[in-house]
């Protein structure tokens, strides 16, 4: 099975060179902590969480699974060892406030760790991850009261959080929601309703699961517009801070799943279960969306993580295995077969692993210096800062969770063909990566929700195109500089100018057709997604080349050249042999709805 190993040197390029994370952190008022040697030493702590605790428990936990009975949850052996490790260790309270016993670090150090626990052991890392969405939402839109009674345990690990919205007869459409929501004299509400797909629903973690949970008031207008937002405990909380009865919520099941298997579905019932109102009654789901975009982020990381966990897995096998001999001549000749990796097709899928991790893994990082900025300006007071912030992140959102999520699942099943029939066995590991990648495109809203986002409420309606033209500025202001260079970083240069150019007629021209053709944005919109993707990528990848070549021309990465040369040569794989898919899915965004609508439903029938 792959062995994991925390890729610090491709993460410390970004974080120190690339991006230069140093100077974003002296800028922000609660970045002072965040020193070179802070960050430094959190990412050696938390890989060597990952690499020790958490990945020898990836596979034995998928193995073992959540069992159920008699109502009650209980997780694979190590995983409540290793959770208490975890709390012990500070880990859940990196990015949030001291005054609620968290460390007071900015968001982005937060994911550094979570990139390399979900690549380590992504159903374990689902169990915090969910917490950090409850802990955030109450933060920003629970009373003083509320904040005091809930994050310090929240934020210390103590207890978790939850976050539930779907129920049996609505996923994504929201505005079929009916747990009801019943006021009582008391101030308190007495929720009733069954929820369904709640991830770390109910487990042995913790002593305590908060519940972030969106129902109806009586009377409330009908659709999304009366949706309020509730705090339901799974265990009571008295005046003092200690725990006292067990609410009643209860599960009443667990899912038995293709994949992330260790991490807990559950079913919830909420029978007469005692709720706090969270925000104003009927905006619930406007608050609630402060923890799915958080969850959104989350998602993005597990396409990097499957994409590097299943790389970390097919590299190796591949200059071990061996088999015929490479089409130019005997490479390793001292053998019966050379290497798989001398052959061009492997090359071709481990190249493609690589690049969607690490072209990804900047994506990320980038985006998380924008969270940054955000917070930052919310701790500041500074209203028009953060909505700026806000909307530069909406952009990314659905960007980084639709396509790094498609491409790390292609990513997983790569290592796999890499393996051959041996990756379709299970104790290889390499099909267990496979499983648990193919949930992210799905929850957290699916490939073609996170499309309509995009598309629809963010480039149309939300800006007119402003996103895509802001966005491509600062590809061309990067590319201006090294038009005329020569070598790979000229021609990656005269690439990104021709892209960005495309990207917004692409943009107009799907706008003025949608004018005219309701249904245009619903058809073009996951190719529109995907061709962004595409190209934000290889401006990232751009990215990464210059300061290479940069590091190599000065001679100050002299210990490392032979690392900042694969940076360029993948740089190149990605523009010549990824890059190019952009082109078909531009063509898909433009073709005419018709194909996609004409036939009646009737004859959508087996043959």
């Amino acid at each position: 099975m792959p062995t994991y190993k925390a890729p610090l040197r491709d993460m410390r390029f970004l974080i120190n060179e690339v991006l230069d994370y140093s100077s974003h952190y002296a800028s922000l008022s609660n970045g002072k902590d965040a020193t070179p040697d802070m960050v430094e030493a959190i990412l050696e702590g938390a890989a060597t969480l990952c690499e020790e605790v958490l990945a020898p428990l990836s596979l034995s936990g998928d193995d073992e699974g959540c069992q159920f009975k008699d109502g009650v949850v209980t997780t694979p052996k190590g995983f409540k060892e290793a959770y208490q490790q975890f709390t012990e260790g500070g880990w859940q309270s990196l990015s949030f406030p001291t005054e609620f016993g968290g460390q007071g670090l900015p968001m982005s150090v937060n994911v550094f760790k979570s990139e390399m626990m979900g690549t380590a052991n992504w159903s374990f890392n689902m169990y915090p991850g969910l917490s950090i969405g409850a802990i955030n939402t109450i933060m920003q839109y629970g009373t003083e009261a509320q904040k005091q009674q809930y994050l310090p345990t929240m934020v210390s690990g103590q207890w978790a959080g939850t976050m539930c919205l779907t129920e049996a007869q609505c996923g994504t459409d929201l505005a079929q929601v009916r747990t009801r929501a019943e006021p009582q004299a008391d101030g308190t509400y007495k929720l009733t309703g069954t929820k369904i797909y709640i991830s770390s629903g109910d487990h042995d973690l913790t002593e305590n699961i908060i519940h972030i949970v969106l129902a109806r008031l009586p009377g409330a207008p009908a659709g999304t517009k009366g949706i309020s937002l509730f705090i339901v405990p799974k265990v009571l909380v008295n005046a003092d801070g200690s725990l006292g009865a067990r609410n009643p919520v209860n599960c009443g099941s667990i899912e038995h799943k293709m994949g992330i298997r260790a991490s807990a579905t559950a079913v919830l019932n909420f029978d007469e279960a005692v709720g706090y109102l969270i925000a104003e009654p009927n905006k619930g789901l406007e608050a609630m969306f402060t923890f799915m975009n958080t969850a959104r982020i989350g998602t993005a990381i597990q396409g990097v993580a499957q994409a590097e966990a299943s790389f970390q897995g097919a590299l190796p096998y591949a200059k071990e295995r061996r088999s015929m001999r490479a089409l130019s001549g005997k490479k390793d000749p001292e053998f019966a077969a050379d290497a798989l990796i001398w052959h061009p097709d492997v090359r071709r899928m481990l190249l493609t692993q690589k690049a969607i991790a690490e072209g990804g893994r900047a994506m990320i990082y980038a985006a998380s210096q924008i969270a940054d900025n955000m917070f930052n300006a919310v701790l500041e007071g500074d209203t028009k800062k953060y909505e700026d912030y806000d909307s530069r992140l909406g952009f990314y959102t659905p960007i980084l969770k639709g396509f790094l999520t498609e491409m790390g699942l292609e990513a997983a099943n790569l290592g796999m063909q890499v393996f051959g029939g041996h990756g379709y066995i299970h104790s290889n590991g390499m099909e267990h990566i496979a499983r648990d990648a193919r949930i992210s495109t799905l929850y957290e809203g699916t490939t073609g929700i996170q499309a309509l986002d995009l598309l629809g409420r963010k480039v149309l309606l939300g800006t007119r195109g402003k996103c895509v033209r802001d966005f491509t500025g600062i590809m061309w202001r990067f590319a201006r500089g090294n038009l005329f260079a020569g070598g790979p970083l000229g021609k990656m240069s005269r690439t990104l100018v021709a892209r960005a150019v495309q990207w917004n007629m692409l943009t107009t021209r799907i706008m003025l057709r949608a004018a005219k053709d309701r249904e245009l944005v619903g058809s073009a919109s996951v190719d529109y997604l995907m061709y962004s993707g595409f190209v934000m990528v290889a401006y990232f990848w751009a990215l990464q080349a210059a300061k290479a070549q940069e590091l190599i021309d000065s001679g100050k990465g002299a210990e490392s050249v032979e690392f900042y040369r694969a940076k360029i040569q993948t740089a190149e794989f990605y523009f010549e042999r990824l890059l190019p898919r952009a082109d078909g899915h531009r063509k898909g965004a433009l073709a005419p709805t018709r194909s996609v609508m004409q036939m009646d439903k009737e004859h959508f029938a087996f043959s």
